[in-house]
């Protein structure tokens, strides 16, 4: 699903609700966590996951054209875990 697809089937759902609300609904939620996970935090929501951010540290890494080995720096990469609830609604 994209989000122009989630959009279309929240404004679907919720006919009372004009789709350009929906819209600025949809990308305040986004927003908001992209801003959480940028300052350290952990975004919770219950039943469905959890966002969190991972370090990774440098390491060697290699070219794959040329086999030579290249330096990788440390990044933060952002990390979800599932939520109990949508794990056994899955399986």
């Amino acid at each position: 699903m994209t989000k122009s697809e989630l959009i279309a089937r929240l404004a679907e759902l919720n006919p009372h609700l004009y789709q350009r609300d929906v819209e600025r609904i949809v990308a305040t939620i986004f927003d908001e966590i992209t801003d959480a996970l940028a300052r350290g935090d952990r975004v919770e929501l219950r039943g469905f996951g959890a966002f969190s951010v991972k370090q990774r540290d440098s390491r060697v890494g290699r070219n794959p054209r040329t086999g030579d080995a290249v330096p990788v720096g440390e990044k933060k990469v952002p990390y979800f875990k599932t939520g109990k609830q949508l794990r056994e609604r899955l399986n």
